[in-house]
Formats: structure tokens, sequence, C-alpha cells
């Protein structure tokens, strides 16, 4: 995984609560295994019309979102079933950063599993940038190690748990920590072997 400790994006937009796993990457496109090729089907029920085509009015599709890496949302984001997939179809569209007042837990713990940082922020910092970033291009940096969020007009920290914290800034997913302490691993099986 890539570390995450500053990022500078443009934010997208998505000002509904309870956004679900299963708006999020319908459960017809969950037949793959491996990690990529979900972005195609992100808000597959939503970004597109029934022929096909990309509905203009759906947030993603406006032209000042395109490109967009940081996502912010409403209430209770990731909301649904457990699946990893959710994340995997953020990560593979673009996005590094989902910001929204709460998320369900587990989506919450699949971010930072798959090396994206999921912020958690106050609702009033929030729709300051629902707004900011409702009709124009907004950038937004997110600065990971000092817990911090800057963009014009616009300033917030957040917290974040050490662990989690320390696994995004180093790219390292639960086998890189583990491998972390390789050393100390093969010292305690020669100690068994012994």
């Amino acid at each position: 995984m890539e570390p995450i400790v500053k990022h500078k994006g443009i934010i997208a937009t998505l000002d509904r609560v309870n956004v679900d796993t299963d708006q999020i990457i319908p459960k017809q496109f969950l037949k793959r295994v491996e990690r990529t090729g979900f972005g195609q089907f992100l808000f597959y029920d939503w970004r597109f019309l029934s022929d096909g085509k990309p509905d203009p009015k759906f947030e993603l599709n406006q032209d000042h979102n395109q490109g967009a890496t940081v996502l912010v949302a409403g209430h209770n984001f990731g909301c649904g079933s457990s699946r990893e997939h959710a994340p995997w179809a953020l990560h593979d569209y673009g996005f590094k950063v989902v910001i929204a007042p709460t998320f369900a837990d587990i989506f919450y713990n699949n971010c930072v599993k798959n090396g994206m940082l999921p912020i958690r922020l106050d609702e009033k910092k929030v729709y300051q940038l629902l707004k900011n970033g409702a009709n124009e291009t907004y950038e937004l940096t997110v600065d990971l190690e000092n817990q911090i969020l800057t963009g014009e007009n616009f300033e917030a920290t957040f917290a974040i748990d050490p662990y989690w914290k320390e696994m995004l800034l180093n790219g390292w997913d639960e086998i890189g920590l583990t491998l972390k302490y390789e050393k100390e691993i093969e010292s305690y099986e020669t100690l068994q072997k012994g």
C-alpha cells in the first residue's frame, strides 16, 4: 500500500446520509476476488441511467468533481453489509480520503486496512466542505501526520487512532505491521526450538 502522509486533492461532495455499501458497489459486481477493477462500478445505480449513459445529475459525473481524490459525505457513510469491496471500489476509482461526520464501524476499519484514510469530522465542518465543493472545484490538503485539513477559507483538525495512523503513514497493512517485528519473531522461534 502507498503511505498517506500529506495528500492534496479535489473533493467530490455526496450530500447524502446513510449511503450503504450496496449503493457504493452493487451486489451484481461482487464476482471478482482481486481488489482492482471495481472503480468502474462505483455508485453504479446512481452514476448511470438505465441505458448505461452517465447520469449528468449525479455528483461524481459533474465536471467540477472530475479527478477528485477526496470524497465528502453525510452521516453513517458505509452502512449496510460488511463487504470489503466498498472501500476497494472507492480506492480503485481514485479516492484516497473519505470524510463524513460518522461511518459504519466495519466500513471504517475496512478503509484503513485497504490504505484509504476515513476521517470523522464535526458535522458543521463537513457541511462547510459540502457547501465549498457543491458547484465548483475545491481542493483540500489532508495532513495525516499533523491531523489537519486545510483549504481555501477552511481549516479543521481530526482525530485518528495511533495504531491506524501509523499503518497509513507507513503504507502498511496488518501483515506489513507484523513484519516490522520480524527479528523479534525469529528470535522467539529460535528460543522455542532451543
